[in-house]
């Protein structure tokens, strides 16, 4: 699993400092160098249409690390179910 989460590290895209809920849409705006307005609108336009924007976003919300400490939140999880 640490492969995994090397790989999703080494692509270059954090969870943004422009925060709303996650900062997934803050990072995928850093990384595509946009305006973060953008790119919500974007994904708004998105989740109109039929298709699975919620789990996409809970997904990309979970593997990205933070941009401020480079921690993924689903590394973490899997860190602490395995300590206990």
């Amino acid at each position: 699993m640490d492969k995994f989460f090397s790989i999703v590290r080494g692509l270059g895209l954090n969870r943004g400092p422009q925060r709303w809920l996650g900062g997934v849409l803050g990072g995928i705006a850093a990384k595509l160098n946009v305006e973060v307005a953008y790119v919500r609108i974007a994904f708004l336009l998105f989740c109109l249409l039929p298709g699975p924007a919620i789990i996409f976003y809970a997904a990309a919300w979970l593997v990205l690390p933070d941009s401020k400490n480079n921690r993924i939140v689903l590394e973490s999880f899997l860190d602490r179910r395995s300590v206990n």
